[in-house]
């Protein structure tokens, strides 16, 4: 390492790295050399002692030590890393040991760097030295492993929790599970981010974004925090109006005035700071903390009010300066054209320059906001010398210094036209805003979690109280009421005084009509009692520029920071930033414009308590942060500033909408209305981030607690429910099995669906993770109130019980299976059918009701989407990106139940196979064969109806019927699922119709109890039909069909011998045996019998639901049941097989 000094050599002691080949076997780390010899071997074999041995295995095996190190097995594992060999210190041959068996290695400082690039010493760190040596694996020279072993895993640092493009530093990326878990001969899969952590996947390098800091201004908290929110909370109120508020409420009441806004302030100040100090803040202020801890929709809502505000804000302060600036010019007779015009030139004028100075960077605005608030604190020391120095002159004005008869007259209120104390609290409040002004440019802040805290408490405990100390002393010196005219001495003194000015020689009785001076009448009494005048004028510009220049470098700052986000898509032009600082200059010109048009209307007084509730809206979200926050009992809220209570800030926030009203209840109400449309927008759009928000945890939290509730519930029939798990495969492959099942369970009962990963354990591993969070995003996008529910499993059948055991959660667990027909039955290998048979065995076995779900045209569309899919990826790009070979397991089978089937390895067919997109369309889908048509082919006729098909049931149904073919009493689930399907919008015009089994002579008794038996269940139909010949015989070409269908899968065994017979049984259990055939003959001839009925009377019905047959387990091949449900479903309109649990679901007591 060339430029690097070098250490001295010398040869490393107890519990250091020895690295065999470097340049004078050059240490690590600092330690102590005792207990060594020339050699470098321990003196003794003392059990601490404890060396270690680095090979390098490099590209070529490499001699150290002067031994031979055939690298071996180990060279590929490391692939070009070192190897750290425990040396046993008592040994004599230094012959490499177990790693790590025993000893200890505290001297072994080294941390390492992520990626294998390079290793920092921190030994020189600890000695506080000035020396780091990086090691370079890529040139020859040392990796060395954790703590000096040869392991992989990453010690605790800071980098490794970093976001994506920190700010602050690199971000490295951690070893992920499979890199330290998986076999070595195997590539570790790249696994992305569990826990919802942004970033990327560990198969990409580190993220390596460091802006270039130099340049970069980062402000402290007394420039960056205390400063900006004293300036900003020290308005024209200051001069202008405590005095006035002071005459109407009384020193006493005007106390409580400023003490009511600084409990609001403080406690907002405290939730500011407890929000602020819960992880690392970026740019954005309020809109940050609120979006942040509340999600998107409060913070997209409150962010863009409160930009707003702080640019209409701009315009406000500017007018308060202007109108000082008209009025000192009609005192000197100097209008340049009219007063109200006066105000909107000088206005513009003023805020041009104070735009040129927040563009000029954030360097400039800081000096002249100090340069400000000197100037004001000059001001507010002006003003108190002044009241020590009572002039004659001002006597006459009102002013007669410290004087117990004015403090005792002034003490109490003396409201007058028509003002009350609510309404001198609303006056007053807008002068205690400006508490976000710090957090608002978090972003230029060198610390916010500490500067913040500090700053805007301080800020508003040394505003409140010069604000008290000048009500006080105001109070105290000047009168009321006062002529202004110096003739009005008393010469004799009157006995019967009642006034503080008569008792001071001064009649100013007059006053009953009118005067101009006194706390009452003079709203410049600060400037009459002060020692210089015209730096109380000072004052005023300084209180409203620096109100003004805050408020314009906040607005921009804020609304960078939401276009960031981009919750509002129209606004993205604005999030750019440039120069050093990332100035968001067009935020900058949006805020000058917003600001000059609204100095140009000059109509404040309408605009003024709209900005103060917008203001107030965002304390009170802020104090409700914290509220929610704690409430959720998120482990990731954990502020570092511990000063808070959740219950204070709720007290906080209902304070907070209780002043806006009080300040005026119109403008309360439209921000009301505002804050409520914006939500609504936001949460309509949905924006696609995610930032761990408390309204994350409070859903989490009460979703939990109210599960844990439902599980003390006992069951009743009255409350049952179909929860259904469905065996969908990827569940965007069997669409139409998804939305029939939705439109019972759909804000009724559970709906899960489950997805059987066959095949290598590896890469169903490798599948499961990415399509759990893919396939709930694809049932969420198309409005599915749906589970996904993926397992790994040897067989359809192990994955089916997986499921039906361990899906669902409490009372929360499925009761209903839910499977396509399997359509191809008779090509597939049989001993598919075999496991697809099981499954109704089994469900049956757990208590589950079946249902059994048949389109003529097939469910499973997975091969169509396929199609589609290449096809718009084409489009898209000229070569496709990300296109792997996969192999497809379904294409033979054809399946409509959950998965695919897995034909034998001959018959597989290798299939096109595209990764995820950004929307999270389906990886998992099949797409093209290689000899079929070109992607841009029109579908066949087959696949055209198969894709029409699957999205029948989105479409209204209109008028028409569901048929329910009621034939055996399984507790009712038979006539519930219909009920269901026709409460739902789409479905409510259809009319059920019942169809039951009974005897020709008895069909008007069957009817009519039938019919009570709905009524009793108050479930309506339209229509009941008893059928008293099902067990007549069906027509002789139905059976010879039937027949014909069973033939390839008999045993014969009539015509074999025994042994072969019963040899053939056993390797193929699902054949049909001819005594089987004979003993259920009755049974086949009722399933043949009763689909011609189905065609008779519901062929055109929209839905038939039907009772399912039951087969006995052990008894019936699969073979011979797959026929019956084959003969009894084929060439009819879309059909539900169903059989409950026999457990009653359906009551008439109430």
């Amino acid at each position: 390492m060339e430029g690097k000094q070098q250490p001295p050599q010398r040869d490393p002691g107890p519990g250091e790295l020895k690295v065999p080949g470097a340049a004078g076997g050059e240490p690590c780390s600092e330690g102590k050399d005792a207990g060594a010899d020339a050699l470098g071997r321990p003196l003794g074999p003392t059990p601490s002692q404890s060396r270690f041995q680095v090979d390098l295995v490099a590209e070529a095996p490499r001699k150290a030590n002067g031994e031979v190190d055939a690298a071996g097995k180990g060279s590929e594992e490391a692939k070009g890393r070192f190897r750290v060999n425990f040396v046993d210190p008592s040994a004599g041959d230094e012959s490499p040991s177990e790693p790590g068996a025993g000893g200890s290695s505290e001297g072994a400082n080294v941390s390492f760097q992520n990626g294998g690039d390079t290793v920092l010493s921190e030994g020189s760190l600890h000695s506080g030295g000035h020396h780091h040596y990086y090691y370079d694996t890529h040139t020859n020279t040392y990796y060395l492993r954790t703590f000096g072993h040869n392991t992989m895993d990453a010690v605790p640092r800071i980098d490794h929790y970093r976001h994506t493009a920190a700010d602050l530093g690199e971000k490295l990326i951690r070893p992920s599970l499979a890199e330290l878990h998986d076999e070595l001969d195997k590539e570790p899969f790249e696994d992305g981010y569990a826990n919802g952590e942004e970033g990327t996947p560990a198969g990409d390098a580190a993220a390596t974004y460091t802006p270039d800091s130099k340049g970069i201004v980062k402000f402290g908290w007394i420039k960056g925090v205390l400063v900006r929110c004293m300036l900003n909370i020290w308005g024209v109120m200051l001069f202008i109006r405590l005095s006035w508020i002071v005459g109407q409420a009384g020193i006493g009441l005007s106390v409580v005035v400023i003490a009511m806004a600084t409990v609001v302030t403080t406690i907002t100040g405290l939730s500011t700071s407890a929000i602020a100090t819960n992880g690392f803040v970026r740019g954005g202020g309020a809109y940050y903390l609120i979006s942040r801890s509340l999600g998107p929709e409060f913070g997209g809502a409150i962010g863009l009010i409160f930009a707003f505000a702080n640019a209409v804000a701009v315009a406000m302060y500017v007018v308060g300066f202007a109108e000082t600036v008209v009025e000192l010019l009609k005192e000197n007779g100097t209008l340049m054209i009219d007063e109200m015009n006066d105000i909107r030139i000088i206005g513009a004028i003023t805020v041009v320059i104070l735009l040129g100075i927040s563009v000029a960077g954030m360097e400039w605005e800081a000096k002249a906001q100090i340069v400000l608030l000197v100037i004001l604190i000059l001001a507010i020391g002006d003003f108190v010398i002044g009241t020590f120095i009572p002039l004659d002159s001002k006597k006459a004005k009102g002013f007669f210094g410290y004087k117990a008869e004015i403090f005792m007259e002034n003490f109490g209120p003396d409201f007058r036209n028509e003002e009350t104390f609510f309404s001198v609290f609303a006056i007053f409040f807008p002068a205690a805003t400006g508490i976000l002004a710090g957090a608002n440019i978090s972003g230029d802040l060198a610390d916010p979690q500490s500067a913040i805290p500090k700053g805007t408490l301080l800020a508003i405990l040394i505003t409140t109280l010069v604000y008290m100390g000048i009500a006080v002393s105001v109070g105290s010196c000047v009168v009321r009421d006062a002529t202004g005219n110096i003739n009005n001495t008393m010469i004799t003194e009157l006995t019967n005084c009642t006034t503080a000015a008569c008792k001071l020689n001064y009649d100013f009785s007059s006053c009953q009509k009118e005067c101009h001076y006194g706390l009452m009448n003079n709203f410049q009494v600060m400037s009459m009692v002060s020692g210089f005048a015209p730096l109380i004028s000072a004052g005023i510009f300084s209180a409203t520029l620096s109100s003004a220049l805050a408020s314009l470098v906040s607005a921009p700052k804020i609304f960078q920071a939401l276009c960031k986000d981009n919750i509002y898509p129209g606004f993205q032009m604005f999030a750019k930033g440039y120069g050093k600082n990332n100035e968001p200059l067009r935020g900058y010109l949006l805020t000058f414009l917003i600001a000059l048009g609204f100095i140009l209307i000059a109509e404040l007084n309408v605009i003024a308590p709209i900005i103060s509730n917008f203001f107030l809206a965002s304390y009170a979200l802020i104090n409700f942060s914290v509220f929610h926050a704690s409430l959720a009992k998120s482990p990731g809220w954990r502020p570092a500033f511990k000063y808070y209570n959740m219950w204070i800030s709720l007290v906080g926030a209902i304070l907070c909408c209780i002043v806006m009203f009080v300040i005026n209840w119109w403008a309360a109400l439209l921000t009301y209305v505002i804050v409520l449309g914006l939500y609504i927008y936001v949460t309509y759009k949905k924006p696609d981030v995610n930032w761990g928000s408390s309204t994350q945890a409070l859903t989490y939290l009460n979703a939990l607690q109210h599960s844990i509730r439902l599980s003390g519930v006992e069951d009743h029939v009255k409350n049952f429910r179909p929860q259904c798990l469905i065996m969908t495969g990827a569940p965007n492959a069997r669409p139409a099995l998804l939305h029939l099942v939705h439109a019972f369970t759909k804000n009724v009962g559970l709906m899960i669906c489950g997805h059987v990963h066959m095949g290598p354990r590896r890469q169903a591993m490798k599948e499961l993770s990415t399509d759990l969070a893919k396939y709930q995003r694809w049932l969420i996008k198309n409005k599915m109130k749906a589970f996904y529910a993926p397992v790994h499993a040897e067989d359809l059948r192990d994955g089916g019980q997986y499921l039906m055991q361990a899906a669902g959660l409490g009372r929360m667990r499925p009761n209903t299976l839910v499977i396509g027909f399997k359509k191809n039955w008779r090509q597939s290998d049989m001993r598919d059918v075999e496991t697809y048979i099981n499954l109704f065995h089994d469900a049956f076995d757990f208590q589950y009701g079946v249902v059994v779900i048949r389109l003529k045209e097939g469910l499973d569309i997975s091969h169509l989407q396929g199609q589609e899919e290449l096809l718009s990826s084409q489009e898209k790009s000229p070569c496709s990106k990300d296109v792997i070979v996969k192999v497809d397991y379904s294409k033979k089978s054809e399946t409509d139940t959950s998965v695919a089937f897995v034909p034998s390895s001959s018959e597989r067919t290798p299939a096109l196979h595209k990764e995820e997109d950004e929307d999270g369309k389906t990886p998992t889908q099949p797409l093209l064969k290689k000899d079929s048509k070109s992607p841009s082919s029109p579908l066949n006729l087959a696949d055209q109806r198969l894709l029409d098909a699957s999205s029948q049931f989105q479409k209204k149904q209109g008028k028409s019927n569901i048929d329910v073919w009621w034939l055996f009493d399984d507790g009712g689930l038979t006539l519930l699922i219909p009920y269901l399907i026709t409460t739902k919008k789409k479905w409510k015009e259809c009319k059920i119709r019942v169809f039951i089994g009974g005897k020709i002579n008895r069909i008007d008794h069957d009817r009519r109890a039938m019919a009570t038996l709905l009524s009793k269940f108050r479930i309506d139909f339209s229509d009941i039909m008893v059928l008293g010949d099902i067990n007549t015989k069906p027509k002789k070409e139905n059976i010879a069909a039937f027949e014909e269908m069973i033939e390839p899968f008999r045993l014969h065994e009539d015509d074999k011998e025994q042994e072969v017979a019963d040899k053939m049984k056993e390797d193929e259990p699902w054949r049909i045996t001819d005594n089987e055939l004979e003993l259920y003959k009755t049974k086949t001839y009722r399933q043949i019998r009763l689909n011609e009925l189905l065609k008779e009377h519901s062929s055109t019905a929209n839905v038939i639901v039907m009772s399912l047959p039951v087969a006995r387990k052990g008894a019936v091949s699969s073979a011979l049941y797959m026929a019956w449900l084959e003969a009894l479903s084929k060439d009819l309109p879309p059909i539900l097989l169903v059989r409950g649990n026999h457990q009653s679901v359906l009551t008439f007591y109430s």
